[in-house]
């Protein structure tokens, strides 16, 4: 992973304990120019309880200037407010995260002011910067509530011919991000230019697959 022209393009997912593969995690420090974030998922959030690891990996990336994003699940608007605030702010005070990946968000116009509120909450809570992650393009709406929507994620198979909608072409690049798993590392890099073409100026690429194909992060250069 090396820095792409243009600066910060990259958003890790990477969910897997720095004790099982640190590797991966000294492997973002070293791509820290490169990247607009690392997702923290310590176990579907935060857990019941710090863990000093995570605690630890999170620190060194900030140290280095990488934003860190905690992990919430929203369960598609059914998860209630109190439960989802809770996890954000846990990460904050277990973790120190500078924002939150809020997953599983719906993409109908009929939750929108459920996650206008939950937004402004989670930055009442110290997020400075809240993700949505609907993998698939939203509502518009959508976009002028996050500060980042995940418009994609899914197999590299499936993005080799997904659609982008043109309402996005009123918005920057720097609002949208593709997650690509099961990417063959010599495609790594076509994932990066696809992307720019799409109009999305975030991304990651992973060779991952199965039930957690996140557990590894992207190839050098990607």
């Amino acid at each position: 992973m090396t820095a792409p022209p243009g600066g910060r393009r990259l958003l890790v997912p990477l969910y897997v304990h720095p004790a099982v593969d640190p590797g991966a995690w000294a492997a973002l420090l070293r791509a820290a120019p490169a990247l607009r974030g690392v997702v923290l998922n310590a176990a579907d959030g935060p857990g019941r309880r710090p863990d000093p690891a995570f605690r630890d990996a999170a620190g060194r990336l900030r140290d280095a200037g990488v934003p860190v994003l905690g992990y919430v699940d929203t369960g598609y608007g059914r998860r209630s407010l109190r439960a989802v605030l809770t996890d954000v702010r846990r990460h904050r005070g277990w973790y120190g995260v500078d924002g939150v990946f809020l997953d599983q968000a719906p993409t109908a116009p009929a939750f929108l002011p459920r996650y206008r509120r939950l937004a402004a909450l989670a930055r009442v809570s110290g997020a400075r910067t809240v993700v949505f992650n609907h993998g698939t393009h939203p509502d518009p709406g959508y976009a002028r509530i996050a500060d980042l929507l995940v418009t994609f994620e899914g197999p590299w198979e499936a993005y080799r011919t997904a659609a982008v909608p043109a309402w996005t072409k009123s918005h920057l690049p720097s609002r949208f991000c593709h997650l690509v798993y099961g990417v063959p590392q010599e495609r790594a890099d076509h994932v990066s230019r696809t992307a720019g073409s799409r109009g999305a100026g975030v991304h990651c690429a992973v060779p991952g697959r199965g039930e957690n194909p996140w557990q590894t992060a992207p190839p050098p250069d990607a």
